[in-house]
């Protein structure tokens, strides 16, 4: 295939338009979390992905797999929880059975904030995808995101 291939001229677009959503949902939601919570888009995301674990056989995440969810490279999770944790909205603590190990959980107060948060996010998100939608290019990849039923 050469550069010129519509099939890769296609793709490229496609992963274009894609970035472009992604970016313009990414933007609309930090405004709305920053001016009303305090809190990053990532900030809200680690608190949520945390707010999920369980105690008991496999219910705590290892700092990797948060940084998988949080799509965050592990030094940049790390310094986020520091900064949570700073805040009081998060706790570390060592695993009782692996002392190498390291827990993070979400304190009472970041439980408060998260809650808070939801309804701005939820909201913000709404909005992002409604004025995507009236963008040609971008309707039918808003589609495609409304059509999904990913489990929690």
């Amino acid at each position: 295939m050469t550069a010129t291939d519509p099939a890769l001229t296609a793709l490229a677009q496609g992963w274009c338009a894609l970035s472009a959503l992604h970016g313009r949902i990414e933007a609309h939601i930090e405004r709305a979390l920053q001016a009303k919570h305090d809190l990053s888009v990532r900030e809200y995301s680690l608190l949520d992905v945390l707010s999920r674990q369980h105690d008991g056989e496999g219910g705590h995440l290892q700092m990797k797999q948060v940084a998988d969810a949080v799509v965050l490279s592990q030094s940049a999770t790390t310094r986020l929880v520091t900064r949570l944790e700073d805040r009081g909205l998060l706790e570390r603590y060592l695993c009782p059975t692996d002392r190498r190990g390291i827990y993070t959980n979400v304190t009472a107060a970041g439980l408060r904030l998260l809650e808070e948060a939801r309804p701005t996010n939820d909201a913000a998100l709404r909005e992002a995808l409604d004025d995507a939608a009236e963008s040609p290019e971008l309707a039918p990849l808003v589609r495609a995101v409304e059509s999904l039923n990913v489990p929690a």
